[in-house]
């Protein structure tokens, strides 16, 4: 027993100095998340740019994002639909990628039977856009809770600085997105 762990051990401190680094985001996902940070403390106006038919409630409401809670490793962006207050997404750094859920809670703070889904990347994505495919956890949840639809459903988020973000969720069939305006911060 004594003798596998010393051979672990050797192996870990070889691999070590071989250079071999644990799985940290890429560079791109890196500098996504440092355009979020700098947009710490802002609000901004947004709107549904796509036309499903079932768009027309987000698309007559004020749309507003707020910036917040922000650190190196994870941003909270509260999304205000109306009076509606009920959404925040949240972006976090993980051991190889990056991940978005959807923290979603009624008026008195309780979660909603469908709170914390989302998805990891799957691949590097750019320092302007990162997608998020569904995750098996939130797959598990849709579909106990009569939400099969969005068993394949593709998140999005998109930065260009001073000029626009962009929140988007794909599936077959469905297409949503909402633009936000960057170069129009909004007063609290």
């Amino acid at each position: 027993m004594k003798i596998a762990s010393l051979l672990a051990a050797a192996a870990l401190i070889s691999l070590a100095s071989a250079g071999v680094a644990a799985a940290s985001p890429a560079p791109a996902q890196h500098d996504f998340l440092a355009r979020l940070n700098a947009l710490c403390g802002q609000r901004f106006e947004g709107r549904v740019v796509t036309t499903d038919a079932a768009d027309a409630r987000f698309a007559s409401e004020r749309l507003i994002m707020h910036v917040r809670d922000c650190s190196s490793d994870e941003v909270r962006i509260p999304f205000a639909v109306g009076a509606d207050r009920s959404r925040t997404w949240v972006v976090t750094k993980m051991g190889a990628g990056l991940r978005l859920k959807h923290d979603h809670r009624h008026a008195d703070g309780t979660t909603d039977v469908l709170h914390w889904y989302g998805g990891d990347t799957a691949n590097a994505g750019t320092a302007e856009r990162q997608e998020f495919p569904v995750d098996a956890e939130s797959v598990a949840l849709f579909n106990a809770n009569d939400a099969a639809v969005s068993t394949t459903n593709v998140w999005a988020m998109e930065v260009y600085p001073d000029r626009m973000f962009a929140y988007e969720l794909r599936r077959p069939n469905r297409h949503f997105r909402v633009e936000f305006d960057l170069s129009k911060p909004i007063a609290d």
